[in-house]
């Protein structure tokens, strides 16, 4: 096809009416009193034509579909297929057969108008490949199939095209019935339920229990699932997809409305959920995983897995504390049995190291010293804010606990452990080629569990209850080896520093356990004065501290400060200054971001109001629910500022949804 039938069709009655018009002027020129009946006549004209075009484009349309022409090609060819099928010059219509116009048209003739009006979202060159384009229009859903051709044309890009599509409304349907009934599988289980309900009267609990066993009940009974206890504090359930579906929408509000039942007491569940898994089997694992991930985060809240990650939910309130210390013995003995079997022993902290990461690792070194294990500590010197700590223990004659990380990967073999303190994530560790190195990982780690954690581990001490992983060790220390075996003065101080920073001299995050912990680190010979004094901040840290005070802004109760870079020996002004901030009147959380290159990385402290992990974990970052850190990659100073007003306005929103639910 060399011309566009639709162009030669308005070409044709544009001349008409440009040559009906001349024809007028020309006659009012010569006899201006006829004007009346020329105007009469044009109307006349232009009614004719209107008509004329209408009857032609029908009478083209019955012809080239072949209603009303016997014996012609195009009626023994496309006309008899049973799908839709059309023609196309550019993207105009110029044929279709019956059934395009029946099931597609709807019975309307619409002749040389455009394919993205008939179609809207048409693609042609999708329609092209393999697969076709799944397009839904009025009619329903096509999947919709073209060969395409170049016709030339003056500029050579004309081309014609032929469409046939196949109706899928029915197998869509089907599909997404099928989707949307598909089984999912979630476990509810009571935080800490051995510590809620040991000291209540056998009435109280039951009338709790019934309480707790109605408001799930309730939940579940909004559709088709089905609901079982099969424990103390414990519960199964199946559901479909799209009661799934609601409960993600919702936020899962059952988490408020448990927490709401008795206020005076902490009362909370963590729930588990798997969902699109292959097989409920799958559905069943997946949901374990989730649970052990809510749990592991501190309890509270609901983690969704499906093969594409981890989704969660709530995780506004503390974790519950455990007071047995049951737990600490048994993995003491565990990891005494790891140390005694392997060669060496590497022990590392994460990036940017702190006092709690090296108090922590310098007390495993102590169980290794212990056990008569050869063990180093990984630290990059250069890249630590626990400088202080360091330079105490090496003045105190322990030169040898710190090794640099890759000067450790030599001495490391299949049989050498490696202990991981204060971080689970593969991502954050001082090196990640000793991880991957050493035959055997263990974790000791206090942060709320999340996506990248550290997958494999013989052993696991994680209890985001805790204070710090300082206090983790302390207690391990307390089940290793005799009386005569603990830790000495500089390391029971390094210990009680870790403490220190991560609960700001006991004020935040604090339980029964952490005032333990650091009474046994007294009886080791810890002085608080001197632990005080690793903290102590040259003067141009603390100039660089106050400059970054000073810049902070108000936003819905957080104070944000951004920063162009520092010099390297005022990067522990940062957290330092996050810190401050909490101390002026109507800041809960406070966010301190700074330049690095190309990068910008945020340091968030909170006093418990405002759980910075999880705004820190919608940047990409994570840490606990007073203290977190994210880096953004690629990002400017008000980018940043932007993503982070967004991610505060996000968490603000959700919290006052769950304030809502609990009303």
């Amino acid at each position: 096809m060399k011309r566009n039938p639709r162009w030669t069709l308005e070409m044709l009655t544009a001349g008409f009416a440009l040559l009906s018009a001349l024809l007028a002027l020309l006659a009012l020129a010569l006899q201006p009193a006829v004007w009346p009946v020329l105007l009469a006549l044009l109307a006349v004209c232009a009614a004719l034509v209107a008509v004329s075009r209408y009857r032609v484009r029908r009478w083209a349309a019955r012809w080239v579909t072949g209603t009303s022409f016997e014996n012609s090609r195009t009626q023994y060819s496309l006309a008899s297929l049973s799908q839709p099928a059309a023609l196309l010059a550019g993207d105009t219509v110029v044929w279709y057969n019956i059934p395009f116009r029946d099931q597609v048209l709807g019975g309307a003739d619409q002749l040389a108008g455009r394919v993205n009006k008939i179609l809207p979202g048409l693609d042609l060159a999708q329609c092209g490949a393999a697969e076709g384009q799944v397009l839904a229009c009025v009619s329903g859903v096509w999947r919709i199939h073209a060969s395409i051709v170049e016709t030339g044309g003056k500029d050579g890009k004309e081309k014609a095209s032929i469409l046939v599509l196949n109706d899928e409304t029915a197998l869509r349907r089907i599909e997404n019935e099928y989707k949307l009934s598909r089984p999912g599988y979630m476990i509810f289980s009571v935080d800490g339920y051995d510590d809620v309900f040991s000291d209540m009267l056998d009435s109280e609990s039951a009338r709790l229990l019934e309480r707790i066993n109605r408001t799930i009940e309730g939940m579940i009974a909004r559709g088709t699932g089905f609901l079982r206890r099969v424990a103390n504090g414990r519960y199964i359930a199946v559901v479909e997809e799209r009661q799934l579906e609601q409960f993600a929408q919702q936020g899962y509000d059952v988490l408020d409305k448990i927490r709401a039942l008795e206020p005076g007491i902490n009362l909370s569940i963590s729930i588990g959920i798997g969902r699109r898994a292959p097989t409920l089997h799958e559905a069943q694992e997946m949901a374990v995983q989730a649970l052990d991930m809510a749990q592991g985060r501190g309890g509270d809240q609901a983690a969704e897995m499906t093969p594409d990650g981890f989704t969660f939910y709530g995780g506004v309130s503390h974790g519950v504390e455990k007071r047995s210390k049951v737990r600490s013995r048994i993995v003491a003995e565990a990891l005494v049995g790891l140390i005694k079997a392997a060669d060496h022993v590497v022990i590392m902290g994460h990036r940017m190291s702190d006092l709690d990461a090296i108090g922590s690792a310098e007390g495993v070194l102590r169980i290794c010293k212990i056990c008569d294990v050869p063990a180093v500590i990984a630290v990059k010197r250069e890249a630590t804010l626990a400088a202080s700590l360091i330079n105490a223990i090496e003045d105190a004659g322990q030169e040898g606990d710190f090794i640099d990380p890759r000067s450790a990967l030599s001495i490391i073999t299949k049989e050498t452990l490696c202990i991981v303190v204060d971080t689970y994530q593969v991502g954050q560790v001082e090196s990640k080629e000793i991880l991957e190195k050493c035959g055997k990982v263990a974790v000791i780690d206090h942060h709320r569990k999340g996506v990248g954690y550290i997958e494999n581990a013989v052993l696991v001490c994680h209890e985001p209850y805790a204070s710090s992983a300082s206090e983790l060790v302390t207690e391990l220390l307390q089940y290793v080896g005799g009386r005569d075996d603990k830790p000495t003065r500089i390391e029971a101080e390094g210990l009680l520093s870790g403490i220190m920073l991560d609960t700001r001299n006991f004020s935040l995050h604090t339980g029964v356990r952490t005032f333990e912990a650091a009474a046994a680190l007294r009886r080791y010979g810890a002085e608080t004065e001197r632990a005080w004094a690793l903290f102590d901040v040259s003067l141009p840290e603390y100039n660089a501290k106050a400059g970054l005070v000073a810049k902070a802004q108000m936003y819905k109760g957080c104070a944000i400060v951004l920063s162009g870079e520092l010099p390297a020996e005022a990067q522990v002004a940062v957290p330092q200054a996050a810190n401050d901030l909490l101390s002026i009147e109507g800041v809960q959380a406070s966010f301190v971001a700074v330049q690095n290159g190309s990068m910008v990385k945020i340091s968030a402290r909170s006093m418990g109001q405002v759980n910075v992990q999880i705004i820190m974990e919608s940047l990409g970052g994570g840490g606990h629910q007073t203290m977190a850190a994210t880096v953004l990659k690629h990002t400017s100073l008000e980018q940043a500022r932007t993503r982070l007003t967004e991610a505060i306005d996000s968490y603000r929103a959700a919290q006052k949804k769950g304030s809502a639910a609990r009303g």
